[in-house]
């Protein structure tokens, strides 16, 4: 068992060099550092954040001038007959936002990058509300209706842009599809993982990787994946809707537990972050460049906004305008990225584990025992440690866990620009669900696909290559349509309104007012 995951570990040891590769091109070339400023930036950063700039600017700040307006669609109640309500869309996107990449992909930028990579990840999320806004309201301009569910997003939106050509369909949803199943491995470990570190810390003794115990948790959450998941897009929501504000106030009551014990050393927090942003550290390379990718790199890796990865469930919303639903996926990426990675970020700079001898053996560990080692500074000593840490990995397990519902529902989603038929679509969920048992497989071996890992960062930036050009090429109907909400005359959005005739949806909807 051990040989064949070294082997597909090996396989996969390509990932790495180009991945890193097309995060950092062109500045993989020296002739492209030695140009002042602009040698600093990565195309892929020139890409996510001047898009969000653009969108920011000409959308008016709309992520700003709405949020209001954003939490006020969230608290409104309503019952969805088709679809579901856009409160169960923000809570299934962030089923898939809020993972542990808000834990692990923090913690490494600021291992990387110092603790200025947290202020980049601030900027870049802040502008992309704007791209989330865009790609949240093309989804629910070209959705579909199905039965009494809607399905939408990326391979919906970018058939309809470029050409209404089918296969630019079927190749969009298989693009996702393979983002999807490598991610879910790394999902499925995490989930098991989890629960293991629980274990320990209740009954104070380590357990073996191959322990029964592992056997056991692993069957269970196959299986309690599988009842969720082949239950279709309405029972994720129902699961999602109850877990998600679960995870997200117990993470947020536990490091503001932490932040208030600690509460002398905030002052230390933001020196760091601000003066860390423009002056690097030597220690993490002291190169501007590697604070402001960093930043950018796992900002992206949680909040996606610019991937389309999280516009199925923006396009899954019975909205009552499609720029309503563009508002609310804004407010996605600020929970995410302004909330919950701040949150970690407190805790790592907070900690001081990467300040002077110590840093040096902080920097060895991998990234969840360099988050947990922090947070065990901020309690030394005090019965705190073994609840701090007992939360902290239940927090991180519930985030995989949604992770993993929301990445097999959103393959379930795209799945239908493939084909609508059942058999397709459960040939995509029973992939997922077997590929996501591997990850659980890996952890009772004992090992850590680390070139899957990689396999994301690949996946993320090949996504915002083919994503972004789409998103331009529709935002002149994101324009009119936002011109068309902000007047609120009470006439209904048709195709008419952005200069299309393929708008069905809404074309019957307005025809039935």
């Amino acid at each position: 068992m051990k040989a064949i995951f070294e082997a597909i570990n090996n396989i996969f040891g390509f990932v790495t060099p180009v991945s890193d590769f097309l995060w950092d091109f062109p500045r993989n070339f020296e002739w492209y550092r030695n140009i002042p400023l602009l040698g600093d930036l990565s195309l892929a950063i020139i890409v996510l954040v001047g898009s969000g700039l653009f969108f920011s600017f000409k959308l008016g700040f709309v992520q700003v001038t709405h949020f209001k307006k954003g939490i006020k669609t969230l608290t409104k109640k309503r019952n969805a007959e088709t679809g579901i309500s856009p409160l169960a869309s923000f809570f299934l996107s962030t089923a898939m936002r809020v993972g542990p990449g808000n834990i692990i992909g923090v913690t490494g930028a600021i291992a990387v990058g110092g603790p200025g990579a947290l202020f980049w990840m601030w900027v870049s999320a802040f502008f992309g509300m704007a791209t989330a806004y865009m790609e949240g309201t093309l989804a629910q301009i070209f959705k579909e209706k199905k039965g009494d569910e809607f399905v939408g997003g990326l391979p919906f939106y970018g058939r309809k842009l470029l050409g209404n050509k089918v296969w630019i369909g079927v190749f969009l949803s298989i693009l996702y599809i393979l983002y999807a199943l490598c991610c879910l491995p790394a999902q499925g470990f995490n989930v098991v993982s989890s629960v293991g570190r629980i274990a320990e810390v209740v009954t104070g003794s380590g357990i073996q990787s191959d322990a029964i115990f592992y056997y056991i948790v692993g069957a269970i959450v196959v299986v309690m994946t599988a009842v969720v998941a082949f239950g279709g897009i309405k029972k994720v929501t129902k699961w999602t809707d109850k877990m998600v504000p679960v995870m997200a106030v117990v993470y947020v009551l536990t490091v503001l537990a932490l932040i208030f014990i600690n509460f002398t050393r905030i002052p230390f927090f933001f020196t760091s972050v601000f003066s860390g942003a423009f002056t690097p550290d030597a220690i993490f390379g002291g190169l501007f460049g590697t604070v402001l990718a960093q930043g950018v790199k796992r900002g992206l890796m949680s909040n996606e906004a610019g991937q389309g990865t999280i516009t199925m469930p923006a396009a899954a919303a019975d909205a009552a305008h499609p720029c309503e639903q563009g508002v609310v996926s804004s407010l996605g990426v600020f929970l995410d990225t302004i909330v919950i990675c701040t949150l970690t970020g407190f805790v790592v700079v907070m900690g001081q584990c990467w300040l002077g001898d110590a840093g040096a053996s902080w920097m060895k560990l991998d990234k969840l025992p360099m988050f947990t080692e922090s947070v065990a500074t901020l309690t030394p000593g005090t019965a705190l440690n073994a609840v701090m840490s007992v939360l902290v990995s239940l927090c991180f397990g519930l985030f995989a866990y949604t992770c993993l519902l929301g990445m097999i529902s959103f393959s379930e989603i795209v799945a239908n620009r493939i084909s609508t038929t059942k058999a397709c679509i459960n040939i995509v969920r029973t992939v997922c669900l077997f590929v996501a048992a591997f990850g659980i497989l890996c952890n009772i071996a004992g090992l850590e696909l680390g070139n899957l890992w990689a396999f994301s960062d690949l996946g993320n930036i090949l996504i915002v290559y083919f994503n972004i050009p789409i998103v331009y090429i529709g935002a002149k109907y994101v324009f009119r349509a936002t011109k068309h909400y902000k007047k609120n005359d009470g006439t209904p959005f048709t195709s008419k309104v952005i200069g299309r005739n393929d708008c069905t949806y809404w074309d019957e909807k307005a025809k039935e007012q």
